[in-house]
């Protein structure tokens, strides 16, 4: 533990935004599988709901700096594809 005001104080706030972006993260994960799902299903109207959802997601994650823009891109290119693939 750190004798530094200052310093128990970053832990705290890191603490906060580790549980927000490790949300953020999930959610995108959850997204991205039930696009997966639906795709398996072959339900278009579905997949291409959670599609916009976790290209949504993965901007505003992006955005925020809860992970790099690059990645973003790659994963909404490899969703796309996919949804292309299917069609």
């Amino acid at each position: 533990m750190p004798n530094i005001k200052q310093q128990e104080k970053r832990m705290r706030q890191a603490e906060k935004r580790r549980v927000r972006n490790k949300s953020r993260k999930t959610e995108i994960k959850t997204y991205m599988k039930r696009f997966e799902a639906a795709l398996q299903r072959g339900d278009r109207d579905e997949s291409t709901e959670y599609l916009n959802k976790a290209i949504r997601a993965l901007d505003k994650a992006a955005s925020d700096g809860i992970i790099h823009k690059n990645n973003a891109a790659n994963r909404k290119s490899r969703l796309m594809a996919r949804y292309n693939k299917s069609a």
